[in-house]
C-alpha cells in the first residue's frame, strides 16, 4: 500500500500557524507524506488546494483566518465555495479549517482555538484516510472542532 499524501495549504494573512499544529498532530497519529504550500490570502486557497489534489494528494487541509469585518466574512464565503468546487472537480476531500478573528475575545483565546481546531481537524483527516468507521460511530454526536461538543439530541 502506498503512503498517503496530505496537502496542507495556509495563508500569510492568518495570525496563527494552524498548518504547523495540524502537521504535528498528523505526525503523531500516522505516517503520511505532507506537502505544504502557503498562499497570500483566503481566496487563494481553492486553486492551490486543487493543484495539490491534481498532483496526487489524497486529501487537502485548507487553513484560513478571516478577519471580523463583513468583507472578511464575504471573502471567506467565496473561498468556501471555491473549495467546494475544487472538491467536486477532483472527487477528493478538502478539509476547510477556518477560524474567524471574532470567535474569541482575546489573542490568547484565539490562538488556543486555532490550535485546537487545527488538531481536531487533523484527527478527522486521519479518520477519513485510515479509520472511516470511527467517523460513522461519531455520527449524530454533535462534534465541534475547536470548542466544546454540542452533544447528541435525544428523543
Amino acid at each position: 500500500m502506498s503512503t498517503k499524501r496530505v496537502g496542507i495549504v495556509d495563508t500569510t494573512f492568518a495570525r496563527y500557524d494552524m498548518a504547523r499544529a495540524a502537521m504535528e498532530e498528523l505526525k503523531q497519529l500516522c505516517s503520511v507524506k505532507l506537502e505544504r504550500r502557503t498562499v497570500p490570502g483566503i481566496k487563494d486557497l481553492p486553486v492551490e488546494s486543487k493543484v495539490l489534489l491534481d498532483g496526487g494528494c489524497d486529501l487537502v487541509m485548507a487553513f484560513g483566518m478571516p478577519g471580523s469585518k463583513p468583507i472578511d466574512k464575504q471573502c471567506a464565503h467565496e473561498a468556501s465555495l471555491g473549495l467546494i468546487i475544487a472538491q467536486l472537480l477532483t472527487n477528493k476531500h478538502i478539509i476547510e479549517v477556518f477560524v474567524f478573528e471574532d470567535e474569541a475575545s482575546t489573542d490568547q483565546e484565539l490562538a488556543e482555538l486555532a490550535d485546537r481546531r487545527a488538531r481536531e481537524h487533523a484527527r478527522n483527516v486521519y479518520r477519513l484516510l485510515f479509520k472511516p468507521g470511527e467517523l460513522t460511530k461519531l455520527a449524530g454526536t454533535g462534534q465541534r472542532e475547536g470548542g466544546p461538543d454540542a452533544g447528541p439530541l435525544r428523543r
